[in-house]
């Protein structure tokens, strides 16, 4: 069985705590692992797109330290992501090797790629400003209650994909980092501009949007 062997037993733990995150916030959420070179990138959909292009489409990302191998890219469930970290602990627990898990998710955001490159400066935004955005979003998704599954999916949409206030970055940037506990209030959050991706960058991790 193929692995992905991180750099050291930091990243470990850190790739552990995001897939937690990940799997408290969704439990049947997937995550997107593409190891290439040093560098492991673990993607996860917050706010799916709509249409062919993918439009409104909002994901988290974090990146890890990870010992050159062959390159993977596959979309997996986050509990097996723990479950196979659980198993590379006990199996090789000096070399903080995760066996690839052997089952795979089809999910239509993992077709949306970021660009890894050409990231313009956008500014820069305080965190709790983002945070006191999010819980606004929250409150007013909350205030319309529930109804059939296309008009809560197409609420959302409108409530996330409606722009952050003096920006014209789209809200769901926050949510996502929020919701990834990307977001430390008194630090700050660099936006980004890439054609059509927006990236709103913590020291904790990366928020992407279409």
């Amino acid at each position: 069985m193929s692995g992905i062997v991180l750099a050291d037993a930091e990243s470990q733990d850190d790739l552990k705590r995001y897939a937690t995150i990940v799997r408290t916030a969704d439990a049947d959420a997937g995550i997107r692992l593409v190891a290439s070179g040093p560098v492991l990138a673990a993607y996860v959909c917050v706010v799916p797109g709509r249409g062919i292009t993918g439009g409104g489409t909002v994901l988290g990302l974090r990146t890890f330290a990870v010992e050159p191998g062959e390159d993977v890219d596959v979309v997996v469930p986050a509990a097996a992501v723990l479950d196979r970290i659980a198993y590379g602990r006990a199996h090789h627990p000096d070399r903080y090797e995760i066996p690839v898990p052997p089952m795979s998710l089809f999910e239509p955001w993992a077709a949306q790629s970021p660009p890894r490159s050409g990231w313009e400066p956008a500014g820069e935004l305080d965190a709790e400003d983002l945070i006191r955005e999010v819980r606004a979003g929250i409150t007013e998704l909350g205030e319309a209650g529930t109804g059939l599954a296309a008009q809560v999916d197409a609420l959302r949409a409108r409530v996330w994909g409606e722009p952050l206030t003096g920006w014209h970055a789209p809200r769901g940037l926050a949510f996502a980092a929020y919701r990834l506990r990307f977001l430390t209030p008194g630090e700050p959050a660099r936006l980004f501009r890439s054609g059509p991706w927006w990236r709103l960058r913590t020291a904790a991790g990366h928020a992407l949007a279409r």
